[in-house]
């Protein structure tokens, strides 16, 4: 019995590694179509940052700032379509800037992927200002008169042609800024250039690579909590109770380091079995 338990174990243990890599593709796929749905406890920085939008009542002016590009938007893009649904639950006006040009695009993504859920108006439930180049001084300008720097919005319509900007007139008509960031220009600029001048709350989510930049500001009180990555973003998801590409990404992350452990601790098995094996023959 335990000669044909070794000898499973050396077998499975010697598998072709192109083997290992067509299992390795198919743990990370499968949970991406078919959830696992493993459970996901919220972190407190999400947390807070859940609160933060939560407090929010509804008719309130929220601002989505978009700071990412292509290569960031699988940890990004997964957290801007939770705040999105949640925005959009609580009825606030939702208000769209783009501090990167890619950040656009990937605006228009995320609201071709919430929309069909909720029966919006474009110009008096959302409103998608776009891309102005400039960096920290967009923000700047947003802080102090955002109809200077924003004539039209993405598609060249005259802002004063667009009800919901009639009462906007900077900053401090913003109830609440949500940056997504990837780095510069993005969360730390709003907190210099734009929320701490104007005195309006801020909360973020970042790339992954980003959160011990912006840890600072948190436990400052300068930023009301961070989603940190697609963990962050699974975690969101939780809070709001509409699971979607972070938490399939987290099952698929998850279930995969267990096949790549369990694969590990075979190859070592069949290593020591057979050294064993080899040391008896001789």
């Amino acid at each position: 019995m335990m000669k044909t338990l070794l000898d499973i174990i050396v077998k499975l243990g010697s598998v072709d590694r192109r083997v290992i890599f067509l299992i390795i593709a198919l743990v990370v796929f499968l949970p991406l179509i078919f959830p696992v749905g493993l459970t996901i406890k919220p972190t407190d920085t999400t947390r807070r940052s859940f609160e933060a939008v939560d407090e929010l009542k509804e008719g309130d002016n929220f601002l989505m700032s978009f700071e990412y590009g292509p290569s960031t938007k699988p940890e990004v893009n997964p957290m801007a379509v939770a705040v999105l649904n949640h925005a959009f639950r609580k009825n606030l006006r939702v208000y769209i800037t783009c501090l990167w040009p890619d950040g656009q695009f990937m605006a228009q993504d995320v609201l071709a992927e919430v929309l069909p859920d909720y029966d919006k108006v474009y110009g008096e439930d959302y409103v998608l200002l776009g891309y102005r180049p400039g960096n920290e001084a967009v923000v700047k300008g947003i802080e102090s008169n955002i109809k200077g720097l924003y004539t039209v919005d993405y598609a060249n319509t005259l802002i004063d042609e667009i009800p919901m900007m009639q009462d906007v007139n900077s900053l401090s008509d913003i109830d609440m800024v949500f940056s997504f960031s990837a780095g510069y220009p993005g969360t730390v600029e709003w907190v210099q250039y734009g929320c701490d001048p104007a005195g309006v709350k801020l909360s973020t989510g970042v790339a992954s690579i980003q959160v011990n930049e912006i840890l600072p500001y948190e436990n400052a009180g300068q930023v009301l909590g961070i989603i940190a990555g697609m963990p962050g973003a699974a975690e969101y998801e939780t809070m709001i109770g509409k699971k979607g590409f972070g938490t399939s990404g987290m099952d698929a992350q998850s279930v995969a380091h267990l096949v790549i452990v369990l694969f590990i601790v075979l190859g070592n098995a069949t290593y020591f079995i057979e050294r064993k094996r080899s040391q008896k023959t001789y």
